[in-house]
């Protein structure tokens, strides 16, 4: 358990903190650098282009000898990356750190969950990564309830930002000792012996065998909506607080709806698991991506505060579990190609996440709302479902 629980504290710190504090912080920005929402939408790309790039690195193996060491590092980027954001109100600058702790971000994700995963499984407890995933929906509630409390204390946004990087660093100290060093449980799951059981070349008969392709029609659109879902998903995690600030009946819970995206967002792979035990990964990829569409769609609406709050959990509650379902779904299509798939369906999904910032903010300074954005997220989820279902379909027609 204090195994796992660190792994939490570190995807709090570095993805709950690191990497979504910035939907809380930005109205502040907004109105006090003044940011405008095209600027405001590149810094949030430059953050997905980071992690893109960080998790892809991670992926090549480069750096897998020492993983506990890394996603250290990562957390301590991280803290320092945040705490410079409240240095200057430069564009370019801001953009840059962004860009940093987004490849942090990504180190912290990928070697927390290597060191974590593996040493859950070794001591037959893999139940508990649940707990380890969690962190992030735990996070971002925790950032929430921070940046609400500032605020009321009439902080500025610079130090919001200084705030988030002196918490990043006290929950780095919790998991050094949390995740102690543990030198065989950290050597690259490639390395030596390890490399014979690799689910992908394991058992393999002696005789030759044709690999099967790995451009399916299923996969193909798999692929695509994972894209698909990126895009659609950041433009409301990226803005929702703006949107929520911007719009005087539901100023007053402003501060509320990023705390109900993480407070649904921390159980929400328990409850997609469930699901996809019952559906299949795909039925439940499908259904996840439609809740959140319709969730994307409640915040712009304009219903009234229960129905922003609402929509705010129906994010929080799917986005987690659809990154998980996209990877347990691709996995399935092609389990010889694993490796490589993880690589693509995370391309996919960060080219996603890049555009999706950078279109939501040249729409708001076109249109004077984030409705149309949102809009186009929402019917972004839905041809994804649309997709995913398609390809579930082909390929069990196909066996």
């Amino acid at each position: 358990m204090p195994l796992a629980f660190g792994g939490f504290i570190a995807l709090a710190a570095a993805m709950g903190i690191g990497r979504f504090v910035y939907t809380p912080i930005l109205p502040a920005m907004a109105a006090g650098i003044p940011l405008p929402p095209t600027e405001a939408g590149l810094i949030a790309s430059a953050n997905f282009l980071g992690y893109l790039t960080g998790a892809l690195t991670a992926s090549a193996g480069l750096f897998a000898r020492h993983p506990r060491w890394w996603f250290l590092t990562g957390m301590a980027i991280s803290a320092l990356t945040s705490g410079a954001m409240g240095l200057t109100p430069a564009f370019g600058v801001l953009a840059a750190l962004r860009f940093v702790s987004g490849l942090a971000s990504a180190f912290v994700l990928v070697f927390a969950s290597t060191v974590v995963l593996e040493r859950l499984q070794a001591a037959g407890r893999p139940g508990l990564s649940a707990l380890h995933f969690g962190g992030v929906g735990a996070g971002i509630a925790f950032s929430a309830m921070l940046i609400a409390s500032l605020e009321a204390g009439s902080a500025s946004w610079p130090q919001l930002w200084f705030a988030s990087a002196l918490a990043t660093l006290v929950f780095l100290a919790v998991a050094l000792v949390l995740v102690p060093a543990e030198p065989a449980a950290d050597r690259p799951a490639m390395d030596g012996p390890a490399a014979q059981t690799h689910p992908d070349t394991a058992q393999k008969p002696p005789a030759a065998q044709a690999t099967p392709p790995l451009w399916t029609a299923p996969l193909v659109r798999l692929v695509l909506a994972y894209g698909l879902f990126g895009f659609g998903y950041v433009i409301t995690a990226t803005f929702v607080s703006v949107i929520a600030a911007e719009d005087p009946a539901m100023a007053p819970v402003q501060h509320l709806v990023w705390l109900v995206v993480g407070l649904a967002a921390a159980p929400s792979i328990y409850l997609w698991n469930a699901v996809s035990s019952r559906l299949g990964s795909a039925s439940a990829f499908a259904l996840a991506c439609l809740a959140e569409a319709a969730g994307v769609t409640l915040t712009v609406a304009g219903f009234g505060p229960f129905w922003l709050m609402f929509g705010a959990a129906l994010l929080g509650g799917t986005f987690m579990g659809i990154t998980a379902l996209g990877l347990t779904q691709a996995r399935s299509l092609s389990p010889a190609h694993a490796s490589r798939l993880l690589a693509l369906m995370t391309a996919s999904f960060g080219l996603g996440q890049m555009i999706g910032p950078f279109v939501a903010g040249t729409l708001r300074e076109a249109t004077g709302s984030y409705a149309a954005a949102s809009l186009i997220a929402a019917a972004a989820r839905v041809v994804a479902s649309a997709l995913v279902f398609r390809s579930d379909q082909a390929w069990a027609n196909s066996q």
